[in-house]
């Protein structure tokens, strides 16, 4: 074991050395360092300068390669718990409205209706002329059945699309994990998604790495994109601390992987209206350059926080809708200006609405069901989506019944917004079916109903006894390549070079390679069928 101070303190930020004493003798990842560094990027690297194509594509990757869709989504997360009926007010059950919030209500004098049903509060007036448009809809009553009334755990189901089990991947992470089986080895140009706030959100999270470049606000964005650096790999000790630190400085190199796309993106483009200085249009605003530099990430989330409103709702609320209406006007105006808005799909989502009824703070509880918000022109038209959850008929806890499952919303963005064959979305929504909703644009199903001519494999690291073992569940008999790296992507050995036959089949990692592995993080790829995967693992 070597001592700190072997280590040039100069080469080790403070965050670092801290990680470094809490960790030392407790069980040490790469999520627990990125999320104590308060940023996540996509953890990938290159191995040497090879850029390996696999031969037999995933069935995402056929799907889009055939469509060759240039569709972007950005997820807008209102953090907290929106309160649905004051943002979209029932009027048509006015009376009931106002009776079950008689401090916090709007006034009907003071909305501006939608149609004879429904209405914004007059300080949304920047989404009046986007639904005039036609570049709105609203979904309505948009839950799960028996809503988790905690925010981190109904948060978690929102992103992961399971309300039972405790699943820790999130539909997009397992959208790209399937997209890029060969990720951690062979990340793509560009980075899948960018993700801004929400640190710790599964949404992205597949079960070896976040597939979105991932920073805490916009100013740390701006600041990684102009001044990110390479912390030292080479001039590290030969011992546990050393092992540590270079997996550490390792993974901070590969959150810089995109910083360079990022700001060329970034500086080939200018903002065309000018945002006003709040939390949502500081990010739309960051968004906005990145999709008109070309940067070509698929899916964005930003978020705003704050709808956690149990007291004072009234003036709070307000603030956060009008930071909402006036960003995402001013965002799509800025799209339009290059003609990319029709490329662009807005969509919020929030871990839960309120009661129905106001608290005695003037605010309201967690509660159930709440409205999506969709915008963009490719909308094709304003209108409602689903019944409006009753008024008057709640359930056990006192919350609005839903009349919209969210993943009915993920099932139809991905079929109509990302044109994904209905037959594949069971490797994204956990082999659960649900509806597909006319949210106002189509596409032509692409013809790939028949997946089973591509190989699939599932493969994953296992660890018993201080031993770790590669297990592999081979669907065919087919020859396998599997070679060991360490985390700079030098290969330490070939553990399997032959036939395997279909089945299931365990690795020792250990015994299969003839010389000492050091404490800490390696990476494995297996090579078969003309595709690779890869994955980390752990030497104990």
């Amino acid at each position: 074991m070597c001592n700190s101070h072997d280590i040039p303190k100069k080469k080790t930020s403070v965050a670092e050395e801290k990680f470094i004493h809490d960790q030392e003798h407790s069980k040490w990842n790469r999520r627990t360092f990125i999320q104590a560094l308060g940023l996540a990027g996509a953890g990938s690297m290159v191995l040497g300068t090879s850029n390996v194509s696999a031969a037999k594509p995933s069935p995402l990757s056929v799907a889009l390669a055939e469509n060759e869709n240039d569709r972007i989504l950005v997820i807008v997360r209102l953090k907290g718990g929106n309160d649905g009926l004051n943002t979209i007010v029932p009027v048509y059950d006015y009376d009931v409205y106002a009776n079950l919030r008689p401090t916090i209500r709007h006034e009907q004098n003071d909305l501006i209706m939608l149609n004879a049903d429904f209405g914004i509060p007059n300080y949304m007036n920047s989404l009046e002329s986007m639904w005039g448009d036609g570049k709105m809809k609203v979904v309505h009553g948009v839950g799960y059945p028996d809503q988790n009334l905690s925010h981190f755990r109904s948060s978690d189901i929102w992103a992961s699309t399971d309300e039972v089990n405790f699943e820790p991947t999130g539909w997009w992470g397992r959208y790209f994990e399937d997209l890029y089986p060969d990720y951690i080895v062979n990340p793509p140009e560009i980075p899948p998604a960018m993700q801004i706030g929400s640190i710790g959100n599964l949404i992205f999270e597949g079960s070896e790495t976040n597939y979105a470049f991932t920073v805490a606000n916009p100013d740390q964005l701006a600041n990684i994109a102009e001044n990110g650096t390479v912390h030292d790999v080479l001039d590290i000790p030969d011992c546990v601390y050393g092992d540590k630190l270079l997996f550490m400085r390792a993974t901070t190199n590969t959150t810089f992987f995109y910083a360079d796309i990022i700001n060329q993106a970034y500086m080939a483009s200018s903002n065309d209206v000018t945002y006003e200085d709040e939390d949502l249009a500081n990010q739309l605003a960051i968004v906005a350059r990145m999709i008109k530099g070309n940067l070509g990430t698929k899916v964005y989330m930003v978020t705003l926080n704050g709808f956690d409103t149990h007291a004072n709702q009234l003036e709070e609320h307000q603030t956060l809708l009008q930071d909402l209406s006036n960003s995402m006007n001013l965002f799509f105006q800025d799209l339009a200006a290059v003609g990319l808005d029709d490329k662009v799909l807005g969509m919020t989502i929030s871990e839960f609405g309120r009661r129905p009824y106001e608290n005695g703070s003037n605010g309201t509880d967690h509660g159930a069901a709440s409205p999506v918000m969709l915008f963009g022109p490719a909308l094709e038209g304003n209108g409602f989506i689903n019944q409006h959850p009753d008024l008057s008929t709640w359930d056990q806890d006192d919350n609005l019944i839903p009349s919209t499952d969210f993943r009915d919303v993920y099932t139809s963005v991905l079929t109509n917004w990302f044109c994904l064959d209905p037959s594949i979305l069971d490797l994204i929504l956990l082999g659960q079916t649900y509806e597909n909703l006319d949210l106002g644009f189509n596409c032509d199903i692409l013809g790939v109903n028949d997946f089973s001519n591509v190989t699939r494999m599932v493969h994953r690291p296992t660890y018993d006894n201080n031993s770790t073992f590669i297990e592999l569940q081979m669907p065919v008999t087919a020859h396998v390549d599997i070679r060991l790296f360490d985390i700079t992507g030098k290969e330490i050995a070939r553990l399997k070079n032959e036939m395997l036959f279909a089945g299931r089949h365990k690795i020792d990692v250990k015994s299969s390679v003839n010389t000492r592995l050091n404490f800490g993080q390696y990476i494995y790829r297996i090579k078969t069928g003309g595709q690779s995967y890869s994955k980390s693992i752990l030497i104990q």
